[in-house]
């Protein structure tokens, strides 16, 4: 594709993820550049994010994503709100394939991306969902609910609390450390852990908020 330096930028994301040290094989390297190539091409179009340079892309997408995949090591059925362009469910399901990845968002043009994506990446563990969260009903519930600059703290819990799993845990991806999120907290909950993440080649602030119901953990 035409701007879209495939072998300099497959090169920075092989040395992002030794640096991450996460245990993905070339095939998954090579379905993470094709899942970035069909962001880049549905971008040009509808504007699913506000990163346009396909290295910066690189960095601030998937790396950004690939740096929570440890977080979610014991988890088997997770839900990504608000997913918009798919990170870092499109992500997470590319890193982990033996987890089921959802996806919701309430942007059609979004969903459909997804969809496609879904589709010409063949992965066969992603569900996706165009709906508001607070409307989705789901025969399993879920052990794990995140979102990467959804909501605040405090809706993304109230919306979607009803989706998951008893001893589940929500892990909220945010930039600053959101202190005075964690002081609006809806009552019954509570942060059992704030992770600060490192990413590669990215100099910004980077959390994982762990949120759980009170007596659970």
């Amino acid at each position: 594709m035409t701007g879209f330096p495939r072998a300099e930028m497959t090169a920075v994301l092989a040395d992002g993820v030794r640096a991450l040290q996460l245990d993905l094989g070339e095939p998954q390297i090579g379905q993470l550049m094709d899942y970035l190539g069909l962001l880049s091409k549905w971008n040009a179009v509808y504007n699913l994010t506000a990163v346009r340079n396909p290295a910066q892309m690189v960095v601030q997408h998937l790396l950004d994503s690939l740096a929570v995949v440890p977080a979610f090591a014991g988890a088997a059925n997770i839900l990504d709100v608000g997913a918009g362009g798919g990170l870092p469910g499109m992500v997470l399901a590319i890193a982990r394939p033996d987890m089921k990845v959802s996806m919701i968002d309430t942007v059609h043009k979004k969903t459909a991306f997804l969809t496609q994506a879904k589709a010409e990446l063949g992965l066969a563990n992603v569900t996706v969902h165009t709906a508001r969260v607070e409307q989705l009903q789901v025969q399993q519930p879920f052990d794990v609910i995140t979102s990467r600059a959804f909501a605040e703290l405090k809706d993304f819990i109230t919306w979607s609390q009803h989706l998951l799993q008893k001893g589940g845990r929500f892990i909220a991806l945010k930039g600053v450390m959101p202190q005075e999120e964690i002081a609006r907290l809806p009552a019954g909950w509570k942060v059992t852990q704030v992770q600060p993440l490192k990413v590669p080649s990215l100099d910004a602030e980077r959390h994982l908020v762990f949120i759980e119901r009170e007596g659970e953990s």
